[in-house]
């Protein structure tokens, strides 16, 4: 099983991007999925992610109403669109996919894959 996200790059604050979470080996509807961030000299922490149950989304306080988890079924692509970005905002990000995986609690996470770099900097 591999994971991989992609899309990360520089961006300037109030810009957007979008990272996809693609996967070998699993098909990632049959997965929950989670979004996890670490920013340098900072501890690891849970972004936005997406239930296989329901579709049920979670996002953490810091960028509810501004990123927005969805998936592609046809693609086996979770996406991450990112709005209004903030320079806090910069770190590695991960995706993560586990079969009973909840939330944003990255033990509950199986699967992970290579991180993506988002700089957000003027």
């Amino acid at each position: 099983v591999q994971l991989q996200a992609s899309g990360g790059g520089l961006v300037q604050p109030g810009g957007s991007l979008r990272l996809s979470c693609t996967a070998s080996g699993i098909i990632l509807d049959h997965y929950s999925i989670g979004w996890f961030r670490q920013a340098p000299g900072k501890e690891r922490e849970g972004v936005s992610g997406i239930a296989a149950s329901d579709g049920s989304t979670f996002y953490a306080d810091s960028v509810k109403d501004r990123f927005t988890i969805s998936r592609d079924n046809a693609k086996n692509t979770v996406y991450l669109r990112m709005n209004s970005l903030k320079h806090e905002d910069t770190a590695v990000y991960y995706c993560a996919a586990g079969l009973f995986g909840l939330g944003l609690d990255p033990g509950s996470y199986t699967y992970w894959g290579q991180g993506t770099l988002v700089t957000v900097s003027s």
